[in-house]
């Protein structure tokens, strides 16, 4: 068996692609059970964020296996494979246990040390238990993983300061306007008129950044308003103004910055909506969601310059050289982590003769003790009974606790492979050729 990764992301795709290859958490369910049904595929989880979508599956082969799963993507995504191909990486064994634990631990994020993509590695374990897609192998290695990233995040400085998607869109915003008034620094938004659509788990932190940046009034559009008024009751100091998102095009013309991040898998803002406004004030869009909220054509009007989640490079750049000396610890703690994996990995290999050793001393167990019983007659009592079988239970397991530790202990393959064939040979595990 072989533990697989085959996916893309930020640092192998442009949004473009990215947006074709997002499944939503109504599609995850159907997505697993497709991927299931490959015969290769024993055990497999989906990774899906704004910045990547990354499958990982235990595999009988790992070239058959990994061919099964691209071209499940190739599938979903509407791809042709000799398009799609060129973004996707594939990690097998080593090499994919070490990326789920960087990634986990915020050292593959788009912005390093990024907490938010602990939380969606979390999902994706729930998500692989509820659909019952996951099994002994990767529940240990999500479970693992997602203790290294909290662990990164607890003995290293990785996480301070560490922005997330929606703290670099919102200093973006803040470098663009700096910008357009000949500064290199970014610039306060407390005289912008700020729109947010969406009022999901994004424009929650973006509306928390918003206001560490000056930012003291906005409008917060969303499809469910209700949803719009329960997030604007958690900041009680900001005055936030709800619309449902029937409201947008009206609310956009009054606006200097939209930040749009919904769930729609449609653009929601496009050319057309953009050119009845009649704009006659320059206006920002940053689009978060993936896929994307903003068509690409709105960058066509003279009044209007939009950006996605690519061109946050630009701020994370600024960001990056101090979390980049801190990255080094946090890489130590992952290798140690994934190293820890590995060698519970390959103790697996001994759990055959292991399980066939407590096997067969069980049986003699309970073979001896029928015989002892038998002679004790009828007077020996059902407490006494009980007390006699733990005691040979006792005994099969202080006679079997060294040798199974010593067989699951960390080593080299080669040793155990020996130390396996010596305790096959000893209690006749295994049966002996015939014709030899």
């Amino acid at each position: 068996m072989h533990i697989v990764v085959v996916g893309l992301s930020h640092r192998t795709a442009p949004v473009e692609v990215r947006e074709k290859l997002s499944i939503p958490d109504q599609s995850i369910t159907e997505s697993l059970k497709a991927l299931k049904a490959f015969s290769d595929v024993l055990e497999v989880s989906i990774l899906s964020t704004c910045n990547r979508l990354e499958i990982y599956a235990l595999v009988k082969d790992k070239n058959t296996g990994i061919s099964s799963i691209k071209e499940f993507i190739s599938e979903y995504s509407g791809i042709i494979f000799e398009d799609l191909n060129p973004h996707l990486f594939c990690f097998r064994q080593e090499e994919a246990v070490l990326h789920l634990m960087k990634v986990s631990a915020g050292l593959d994020s788009l912005v390093l040390g990024e907490g938010q993509i602990l939380s969606q590695v979390k999902k994706m374990m729930r998500l692989g238990q509820e659909n019952q897609s996951t099994g002994p192998i990767l529940n240990r290695l999500l479970t693992q993983s997602v203790s290294t990233g909290k662990k990164v995040r607890s003995e290293t400085n990785l996480g301070t300061g560490a922005v997330s998607i929606s703290s670099a869109a919102v200093e973006l915003a803040q470098l663009k306007i700096g910008q357009e008034k000949g500064f290199d620094t970014l610039a306060s938004l407390e005289s912008e008129n700020v729109l947010v659509v969406g009022a999901g788990r994004m424009s929650r932190l973006l509306i928390t950044h918003l206001k560490s940046k000056g930012c003291h009034k906005l409008i917060l559009l969303n499809r469910n308003i209700d949803r719009a008024l329960n997030l604007a009751q958690d900041f009680p100091d900001l005055k936030i103004l709800c619309r449902g998102l029937n409201e947008l095009e009206e609310n956009i013309s009054l606006s200097s910055i939209v930040f749009t991040s919904t769930a729609s898998e449609e653009p929601i803002i496009d050319l057309a909506k953009i050119e009845k406004l009649n704009l006659s004030n320059r206006l920002k869009f940053i689009d978060i969601g993936v896929p994307r909220n903003i068509s690409n054509d709105v960058k066509q009007h003279e009044f209007v310059k939009s950006f996605d989640v690519d061109d946050l490079q630009e701020v994370v750049s600024r960001n990056q050289e101090f979390r980049q000396k801190i990255a080094k610890e946090a890489e130590f703690l992952v290798e140690e982590e994934r190293i820890i994996f590995l060698e519970w990995w390959a103790s697996l290999e001994a759990v055959p003769v292991i399980n066939k050793l407590r096997s067969d001393l069980e049986l003699i167990r309970k073979e001896e003790l029928q015989k002892a019983l038998s002679r004790m007659g009828p007077d020996f009592s059902a407490r006494e009974r009980k007390v006699v079988e733990a005691l040979t239970k006792g005994i099969i397991n202080k006679i079997l606790h060294t040798p199974v530790t010593k067989l699951r202990s960390p080593q080299s393959r080669e040793e155990r492979q020996v130390s396996l064939k010596i305790v096959e040979k000893l209690f006749s595990l295994v049966e002996e050729d015939k014709n030899n």
